[in-house]
């Protein structure tokens, strides 16, 4: 189990198929979870539009709001998953209260309605919880609660770009294959020295790795992160500097269709397969977080560069949809450490000393990103504001 899937991915994606249909006179027909303790997700069935209102926040072990104008029949409890430990919807005046008992300290990430589409005939209001880190005493019901699991060291998977037959970008010496097979193992040297991370190399000489195949590396070894070295080249030789590219929006449509092709795409990201419209909005879920480490992860990184002194573009982070960063479910950049085309760049990364001191800035980046709230897991997604 990985950092990632603790935060989102795996038992995130293993969905509970709590909470049953609420008396026939009301418009709550089931509340359904999926999630862990580092994130959860309520998906609450509705008969109708509903507009929310936060009552209480989840500071004090409990998170409760109101539906209006959807009503809650006779009421109707049961138990969550992940950061819900149980939930109750009971009546209030011409609206139905939401209680949510929490296992750990959370606070709403973001809440919305979804109307009727993608298969399914009725509304669902979507709430999104996330851990604050904190501890509970109080709930709906006092319930003991299960000892937190102790994670594994994270896995990072390093990329050297090119290789055997693709050469990549040709300098004045140099082929960019050799410079990315160099600098990746100069920084899984570096990672290996702190004994913090599990590594892996997608190619450890000069070989041929299809791009598919390098995603599929790091998706099936359950990787926390994916970083991808490159050498860039320009038409203009006095264009220098480093960048790093994380998915651009094109590029997370063209994974959720990579992904959706195959029948069996819901067991392959561990999804239950029971209901396709909260399969989708998993994956969306799972996708937008994926995406957001990344971004997160990307800027952590470029401050560590230009700390060690590196040159960098002047528009240094970039989006794109290159094939490597297709992962749904994997945290990803793909850094272009300079310009084969530059003689200053091409001199400096073929130079071991300072392709080192840039590999050691990288690594204080992974450092920096896992030592961050939720090592690294945290998302910069709108606060629960919305209807």
């Amino acid at each position: 189990m990985t950092l990632l899937a603790l935060g989102i991915l795996a038992a995130v994606l293993a969905i509970a198929g709590q909470g049953m249909a609420s008396g026939a006179t009301g418009d709550v027909r089931g509340v359904r979870f999926g999630g862990d303790t580092s994130r959860t997700r309520v998906v609450i069935d509705l008969d109708r539009s509903a507009r929310g209102e936060v009552i209480e926040q989840g500071d004090n072990g409990r998170l409760i709001l109101t539906l209006a104008g959807v009503g809650a029949g006779r009421g109707v409890d049961g138990s969550g998953t992940g950061l819900v430990r149980e939930w109750r919807v009971s009546p209030s005046g011409s609206a139905s209260r939401v209680q949510l008992g929490l296992a750990g300290s959370a606070r709403i990430e973001r809440r919305f309605l979804l109307p009727p589409g993608d298969g399914v005939a009725h509304y669902r209001y979507v709430i999104d919880i996330a851990s604050t880190g904190g501890v509970v005493t109080s709930s709906v019901r006092e319930t003991p609660r299960a000892p937190a699991r102790r994670a594994q060291r994270p896995l990072i998977v390093i990329d050297a770009g090119h290789g055997g037959h693709d050469p990549g970008a040709r300098g004045h010496e140099r082929h960019e294959s050799e410079i990315t097979l160099a600098a990746a193992i100069a920084l899984r040297d570096e990672l290996n020295r702190t004994g913090r991370y599990r590594v892996l190399m997608t190619r450890e000489s000069n070989v041929y790795v299809g791009l598919s195949q390098r995603v599929r590396i790091a998706r099936q070894a359950d990787a926390d992160l994916f970083i991808s070295l490159h050498a860039d080249a320009g038409a203009d030789p006095a264009t220098r500097g480093a960048s790093v590219y994380t998915l651009s929006e094109q590029g997370a449509n063209r994974a959720v269709r990579e992904v959706t092709r195959s029948e069996d795409w819901h067991r392959d990201l561990h999804l239950p397969g029971r209901d396709p419209s909260v399969d989708r909005i998993l994956l969306d879920m799972t996708q937008r977080a994926t995406q957001n480490r990344s971004a997160q992860f990307a800027r952590v990184l470029l401050s560590h560069i230009e700390a060690a002194d590196h040159p960098l573009l002047r528009r240094s982070h970039r989006d794109a949809g290159f094939a490597v960063l297709l992962a749904p479910d994997v945290p990803a950049v793909l850094l272009e450490m300079g310009f084969m085309t530059n003689p200053d760049d091409e001199r400096a990364l073929a130079d071991a000393r300072s392709r080192q001191r840039l590999m050691r800035a990288v690594a204080e980046g992974i450092d920096r990103y896992f030592s961050q709230p939720a090592n690294g897991t945290m998302i910069a997604g709108v606060p629960g504001t919305g209807s």
